[in-house]
């Protein structure tokens, strides 16, 4: 499956021995899939240019009532709110030409042994994750249609600057970026085919169980100390028996 376009763009990016790939795939390794975001949706959701085309809307709708309250004049109010257009419509293009030239520029490649992604505008950056650094991936619909974005959340010990990765990164995880496939016509598929080579690297990568860990030794018996003779309460208020010591001979009348 492939949604790769080609376009007149890819001049760009001439030392790619493939679309997207810096290098030739290792020997025996499957090329699952590549696409690249849809900038119809980019600028919708990650840019979101529906929510600024509804600001500079607003602003435009109270200032046209705010100048018809004070004049009196719809022309005077239509007049004091066109010139603000013109900003509202090149905020919104600048928006909307990011978007585009973000999905011109972004290659995603999925393979069966790892995703591969080629983002950059100005420069291009390119980063390999292996599946078997991913640690999960969650699919977020857009809309009906079946569009939609997948964010890969990577095992503790590997860590992408989320700077690095914008706007193909989660939006708020900071402390722990997301790398995330943005604005894929057809996200559902895409995850399905991420989750079966997940599952297949997993199942090959898999730890094998500990061996018995061998018998503690035991130690040699120490012989038991000898114990005294018990003292009475009686023997205590006579100072005591007199205790002869086990490791002297008692003395026989005839020494003394």
């Amino acid at each position: 499956m492939s949604e790769h376009r080609h376009t007149t763009h890819e001049h760009e990016h001439d030392f790619e021995v493939a679309p997207g790939l810096p290098e030739p795939l290792p020997p025996g390794e499957k090329l699952l899939w590549q696409g690249a975001p849809d900038w119809r949706l980019l600028a919708r959701h990650a840019f979101h240019a529906r929510t600024l085309t509804i600001y500079f809307a607003v602003i435009l709708a109270v200032r046209f009532a705010t100048q018809w309250s004070d004049t009196g004049s719809i022309i005077a109010a239509a007049t004091a709110t066109a010139w603000l257009l013109p900003l509202a419509a090149l905020a919104v293009g600048m928006v909307c030409l990011m978007a585009y030239l973000t999905s011109r520029t972004t290659m995603y490649t999925l393979t069966d042994q790892r995703l591969v992604m080629r983002v950059g505008i100005v420069l291009t950056l390119t980063f390999n994750l292996p599946l078997r650094r991913v640690e999960s991936a969650a699919l977020h619909p857009l809309d009906a249609a079946g569009a939609g974005d997948i964010a890969l959340t990577l095992v503790a010990n590997t860590s992408i600057a989320y700077v690095h990765l914008w706007p193909h990164a989660r939006p708020w995880k900071l402390a722990r970026t997301q790398p995330m496939l943005r604005s894929l016509p057809a996200a559902a598929e895409v995850a399905k085919l991420l989750t079966q080579a997940w599952a297949q690297v997993s199942q090959a990568t898999a730890v094998p169980a500990l061996a018995a860990l061998p018998a503690v030794p035991t130690f040699p018996t120490f012989p038991t100390v000898p114990s005294l003779p018990e003292v009475s309460a009686d023997d205590l208020c006579n100072g005591g028996p007199r205790v002869q010591p086990r490791w002297q001979p008692e003395l026989s009348a005839s020494s003394r």
